[in-house]
């Protein structure tokens, strides 16, 4: 049985750790109020800028654009995956790694050859284990303050590899904010620009309908300004999520730390207190083995 001491130094340990764990977790939340509020705000602005522009590549055509018109033959298919940057937060990020490695295991084209951009530092990581194709990298963004420029500044690269037949094919990663206890990873496909999807459940159901946007300029013309945008402006909703979940993960995360360390200090104060009751029972029986001694 460990000594009284030894019990009360691990009792002292788990309640400075639980102390920093609900740190952590206040921390976690003040945070996760500001980001969720910059995700709410431009999420319906991102989902209604898709559907404008599918809208208006959909009357234009394939051939209005580059960016529209899938390639023959996909060999060079670049992912950009959006992570945090520190740790603590659960399965946040290897569930974002995860979804890459099935992505690539599942591709039909085992011969493609794959590159990435990494945002945060466990992304990055990830690809210089596996030995991946490191392009570019951006560290300090995922989970604090960032404007459009970072999302337009990695996109323009991206458009700019598509069009010059660097990349064949470019996908996004990242962690759509669900609720506080769900995040998940999501593949997206962001060039070339895929057509607007409209959900039906049955064959007989009629499609949804969209409405018809009239323009001015032609459509022709307003695509090859918006289609890069649009680029942009996945990239940006992307990081966004990611950063909300992230800071959901970690309040998560942390505050299941904390109940786990309330249980530790309940066992060990009940091995303390056992260890105590043992030790007053064995001076109990001295003193009595000893008065028997004196009597005898």
């Amino acid at each position: 049985m460990p000594s009284l001491k030894d019990v009360q130094l691990k009792i002292q340990g788990v309640k400075k750790t639980k102390q920093i764990t609900k740190a952590m977790g206040m921390v976690a939340t003040s945070r996760l109020r500001g980001a969720q509020g910059a995700m709410d705000g431009f999420r319906p602005y991102a989902e209604k800028f898709s559907e404008v522009l599918g809208s208006l590549a959909e009357k234009a055509g394939d051939e209005a654009s580059p960016l529209l018109i899938p390639k023959e033959d996909v060999k060079k298919i670049h992912v950009v995956i959006c992570t945090s940057d520190r740790g603590l937060c659960g399965g946040f990020n290897i569930n974002l790694t995860d979804s890459v490695k099935n992505f690539i295991k599942n591709n039909p084209n085992q011969d493609a050859a794959y590159s990435f951009t990494c945002f945060g530092k466990k992304g990055r990581d990830w690809c210089r284990k596996g030995n991946h194709d490191l392009v570019d990298e951006h560290l300090g963004v995922v989970g604090s303050k960032f404007g459009f420029n970072v999302a337009s500044t990695a996109g323009k690269k991206l458009v700019d590899g598509f069009l010059d037949g660097t990349y064949d094919e470019v996908y996004l990663v990242y962690s759509e904010f669900v609720s506080m206890a769900k995040q998940l990873p999501i593949m997206q496909k962001l060039l070339p620009i895929p057509p607007i999807e409209t959900d039906t459940d049955e064959a007989d159901e009629p499609a949804e309908y969209l409405a018809e946007h009239l323009c001015e300029p032609s459509a022709e013309e307003l695509l090859g300004d918006l289609l890069p945008r649009n680029v942009y402006v996945q990239i940006y909703r992307g990081l966004l999520e990611t950063s909300t979940s992230e800071h959901a993960a970690r309040m998560s995360a942390m505050d299941n730390a904390t109940k786990a360390c309330n249980d530790m200090i309940d066992n060990l104060t009940l091995a303390y207190n056992k260890a105590r009751q043992a030790a007053i029972t064995a001076d109990l029986m001295d003193i009595v083995g000893g008065a028997e001694a004196l009597k005898g």
